[in-house]
């Protein structure tokens, strides 16, 4: 038996650059030093990385560069398991479907430049600590504020809308930009889907809060969508532009589970589950770190990796 063990480095670094394996297995297959797959697992169940850990990596980044913070959450596909802690049902946008899954919910800071990094984020799972995704949002709200950070606006969807989170976000003295759900009462006893905005948006008394302003945006797929914000005096294309800057939250999640593995932990354990998934962000943050330096997307760093082992795999084949 191996007394090697497994740490923080090497396993970040093994979510870096493997491509499609993420198992404690696979580790222990590709490991410079001898390890088994049984000491892999036991010190994932056994490490205790939080979401402080994200801040340390990306505090500097945040609090140097003018930029909004995005707040979104993501369904980690567990659909085909049954016994692998934190797991819930829950709506998953990927999918269009009630799935069982982990609830990973993001605050994701992304700066004048186009270029964004994760800030914090939590888990979803009221069986254990009795919280709502709302109020995961507002504890994210209250400590990014205490940790200095400014934004010049908070966006979200609709999800995020509720009345206890505009006001807490109100009182950090931030300006926001959400969703609006089409039955949202304004002006006492009207509600939104009844009202004729126009382009250059439309004040409205949004009920139990106070005055805001709202826009209307048509979808391509002929989807009407609501948006507001409590900005004096918004120009329409200020709306528009931030909530086009809100992608970056979905591109952040897909690049997360497509090169980070943070969907493929198998283990039914839930801190290990937890420390998976710090880790998995962590890898990225370096990934996407190489991307602002080098100028090559995460897949490319994937490719690169991979390549000379295929170029020296079709050498060997085509001699046989």
């Amino acid at each position: 038996m191996s007394n090697s063990k497994c740490g923080r480095e090497l396993y970040e670094t093994f979510l870096k650059i493997t491509a499609s394996r993420y198992s404690a297995l696979s580790l222990s297959e590709v490991s410079p030093e001898t390890l088994s797959h049984d000491s892999i697992s036991r010190w994932l169940e056994e490490a205790n990385f939080k979401p402080k850990e994200i801040w340390e990596k990306s505090k500097d980044y945040v609090l140097s560069s003018k930029g909004i913070l995005i707040v979104d959450d993501s369904v980690l596909d567990k659909n085909r398991s049954r016994k692998i802690k934190l797991v819930n049902w829950q709506y998953s946008g990927n999918v269009h479907d009630i799935i069982r899954g982990i609830g990973l919910i993001n605050l994701l800071w992304q700066s004048d430049d186009g270029t964004f990094c994760p800030a914090d984020y939590r888990i979803y799972n009221p069986p254990e600590d009795k919280k709502t995704k709302n109020d995961h949002f507002r504890e994210m709200l209250s400590l990014a504020n205490k940790r200095g950070i400014t934004p010049e606006a908070i966006v979200f969807d609709c999800w995020y809308s509720s009345l206890n989170n505009l006001k807490a976000t109100r009182d950090l003295k931030w300006i926001w930009v959400g969703g609006l759900r089409k039955n949202r009462r304004v002006n006492k006893k009207q509600i939104l889907k009844d009202l004729i905005i126009p382009e250059e948006g439309l004040k409205v008394w949004l009920q139990g809060y106070g005055f805001v302003t709202v826009f209307c945006f048509t979808a391509k797929n002929g989807r009407t969508d609501y948006f507001g914000t409590n900005y004096d005096n918004p120009t329409q294309d200020w709306v528009k532009t931030m909530v086009k800057r809100r992608w970056s939250v979905e591109v952040f999640h897909r690049e997360l589970k497509q090169n980070c593995g943070v969907e493929n932990c198998q283990s039914r354990n839930g801190r290990a589950q937890r420390n998976h998934i710090c880790l998995s962000i962590l890898a990225w943050i370096q990934l996407a770190s190489r991307r602002s330096l080098d100028s090559i997307t995460l897949y490319r760093q994937k490719w690169e990796m991979i390549k000379p082992a295929i170029k020296q795999q079709i050498a060997l084949e085509m001699r046989c």
